[in-house]
């Protein structure tokens, strides 16, 4: 049985802002759309809805990442400033050729450190939580194995 992850799924109330960012870290936009109508409701469970979509993929085109705005039904959770070791899905983590020069790029996009710094694991990565736009966790880590 063969297995592909399609994407991983983002709700945010600035969807531009989202696109922004992740589009400075390095993503590219695949696409912007409306999503809305009962089928899709039939999909999320929400009945009618309408929700603004935007279908970010890694330079590689092997990973996606769905950010979503949502008009209709309202949002009923926020979970944007949970801890980290909130149950759930929570975040999503990216390797980077540059921790540092990542870092730099975001936080001009307001961007900002979990813990105020950046630890190395052994000799194998560097890592880091950050939090991004509405407060989206995003883990990030640099090999320090690759050549």
């Amino acid at each position: 049985m063969a297995i592909t992850m399609n994407n991983t799924g983002i709700v945010a109330e600035d969807l531009t802002a989202a696109v922004e960012f992740f589009i400075e870290f390095g993503l590219e936009l695949e696409g912007r759309a409306m999503v809305e109508g009962e089928w899709a409701g039939h999909v999320t469970g929400l009945g009618d809805q309408r929700v603004e979509v935007a279908m970010m993929r890694t330079p590689d085109g092997h990973s996606r990442l769905e950010l979503s705005r949502f008009l209709t039904p309202h949002v009923i959770a926020d979970n944007r400033r949970a801890p980290v070791n909130t149950l759930g899905y929570l975040r999503v983590m990216f390797e980077v050729d540059d921790l540092d020069e990542t870092l730099n790029r975001l936080y001009k996009h307001g961007a900002q450190l979990v813990s105020n710094e950046v630890v190395q694991y052994e000799n194998v990565y560097r890592l880091c939580y950050i939090r991004g736009p509405e407060g989206i966790l995003l883990g990030l880590a640099q090999s320090l194995t690759w050549p």
